[in-house]
């Protein structure tokens, strides 16, 4: 019991039984475990070698700051970058690269070009680079190609076409925008012309009804009812003067007509008097409010003038008469020839000219003064539609001045895309000359090749163990009787067993010598040469 215990380690295992298993399975281990390796690293020299290129591409930002010129491309860089990744790898450019570059050489005869198109575009591949802020910075451009030259050049045209796609891309954007605020511009330009016609051709037609001219109308209407007021007096004072002169012409023409009385007073002079009478009172009450200058105090005094003189005048004609006392009939034809006096016919005429230019001047002022009413009238009508037109012009001129702004600020930034200052590729690592391939890995390769042997060994080893029904341990042989052991009888070995084990033992590290040595060279050389 104690022996049992003694080859027992202290975690239940059973060393000694391993150990003789190992003994005896060694070589059902070990020459599995070397094919499995030898097949898969065999296999790994076997596969078509991938070289892969890649280049670093940089993306740089603008070297004007925006806040002096403002870009006027797109600024999302991962949808450019798409975009011109899709044209990159448009069916139309990969051709052009096979057919230059001819990267799958004797393979074109077996495989059509869309075959061809599609291969490349699996043997392409892109990588963004992003900083922390999930930004991209710079971008990785791979190819994979059974030459490494020919990756190389592959990658090289890639790299050249990305570069020169993103300066026409943002050149011809640049170019189209600034092409389209053009246009507006031009359309808006357009715009407001016609408003600023429309609201020529509205103070064209509509002069003197302008808002502005508001204070204007009305000093110009108060102006003509003055005018039309001093006409209408004027009139009134014509009229008046009209019935004077109508009352002397009939005083007179009575006078001429008239014969003396008994005591040879003429029948008109009293008439005369009180005309004298009434003028000097209106003379005295209009001196009482006026100066000797007012035009109607000095009218009524050439009245009361032309008055006394037409009345010395006919006390001069009634003496004549007294002393020459003419025939009846001759005094009759005197009287006939003399009922009118040419000096009031004259000034009778003159009234009735007067009185004509003031009813002309009336009415013209009265058609003035109505067309200004009529101005007036209008004005708000005309400022709500004059407002209507000036809103419509307002807006045209600020959506021009806006373009305007917009059109010059996309001019700069065109300038400043053709001159290649905008944002731009720039080749950081140029494409890099694969010398080892990318596929098959073949250091890789052997780890893989080792674990499948080591696997393989494994299962061979287990399974010719389970399979022999052979006792190789004392307590086995306990297991299997039901009564206990009291002796046991010690293996008795000869020279020739004794020279077979040493042999075994001797072929059993020499194997496991070869195989581990076999194994770490192939690693090694996968390593230098792979």
């Amino acid at each position: 019991m104690v022996d049992e215990l003694e080859e027992k380690s202290p975690e239940g295992l059973d060393l000694k039984h391993y150990l003789g298993v190992i003994r005896r399975r060694h070589l059902h281990f070990l020459i599995p475990m070397f094919l499995g390796w030898a097949l898969v690293w065999s296999a790994s020299w076997v596969l078509s070698p991938r070289y892969q290129s890649s280049t670093l591409i940089l993306v740089e930002q603008p070297t004007m700051p925006k806040d002096y010129v403002t870009p006027n491309v797109n600024d999302d860089l991962q949808d450019r970058l798409q975009s011109i990744t899709q044209q990159i790898l448009s069916r139309t450019r990969l051709v052009h690269i096979i057919e230059q570059l001819d990267p799958y050489g004797n393979e074109r005869k077996k495989r059509s070009p869309d075959e061809q198109v599609e291969r490349m575009r699996k043997d392409i591949n892109i990588e963004l680079v992003r900083d922390v802020h999930n930004q991209i910075t710079a971008f990785n451009v791979y190819y994979t190609s059974g030459n490494p030259h020919t990756a190389q050049r592959v990658t090289s045209e890639l790299t050249n076409l990305f570069i020169n796609e993103n300066l026409e891309v943002r050149q011809q954007q640049s170019e189209d925008t600034t092409k389209f605020l053009e246009n507006q511009l031009e359309a808006a330009r357009k715009t407001l012309a016609d408003q600023e016609d429309k609201i020529r051709q509205f103070k064209a037609q509509h002069v003197g009804e302008m808002p502005g001219q508001l204070a204007s109308n009305l000093q110009i209407l108060g102006s003509l009812q003055s005018q039309l007021q001093s006409q209408e007096d004027a009139l009134n004072g014509a009229k008046q003067q009209r019935v004077y002169l109508q009352t002397l012409a009939d005083q007179y023409r009575n006078l001429q007509s008239s014969i003396k009385t008994s005591d040879g007073a003429p029948v008109g002079l009293p008439a005369l008097d009180q005309e004298l009478d009434k003028l000097k009172a209106q003379l005295a009450d209009l001196s009482s409010h006026y100066t000797d200058r007012h035009p109607d105090v000095r009218k009524l005094k050439e009245q009361i003038a032309k008055t006394e003189k037409m009345r010395d005048q006919l006390l001069a004609n009634l003496k004549n008469k007294g002393a020459d006392s003419p025939a009846p009939g001759a005094e009759t034809a005197n009287a006939a020839s003399q009922t009118t006096d040419p000096q009031l016919q004259s000034q009778i005429r003159a009234n009735q000219v007067e009185i004509s230019n003031h009813e002309r001047a009336i009415v013209t002022l009265n058609t003035q003064i109505q067309g200004y009413q009529a101005r007036l009238s209008q004005e708000p009508i005309r400022e709500e539609q004059l407002a209507d037109l000036t809103r419509g012009y307002e807006q045209s001129k600020a959506n021009y001045d806006d373009l305007l702004k917009k059109k010059n600020e996309s001019k700069m930034a065109t300038s400043m895309e053709l001159l290649q200052q905008g944002e731009r590729f720039r080749i950081v690592d140029p494409p890099s000359f694969p010398e080892k391939p990318e596929f098959p890995n073949r250091l890789k390769f052997c780890g893989i090749g080792l674990g499948i042997g080591l696997a393989l060994g494994l299962i061979v080893a287990g399974a010719f163990e389970m399979m022999d029904d052979r006792l190789y341990d004392a307590a086995e042989i306990k297991k299997l009787l039901p009564a206990e052991i009291i002796g046991e009888i010690p293996a008795i070995a000869n020279l020739s067993d004794a020279q077979n084990a040493s042999r075994k033992v001797w072929l059993g590290w020499a194997t496991a010598a070869f195989v581990f040595a076999t194994i770490l060279a192939g690693s090694a050389f996968s390593y230098l040469r792979g």
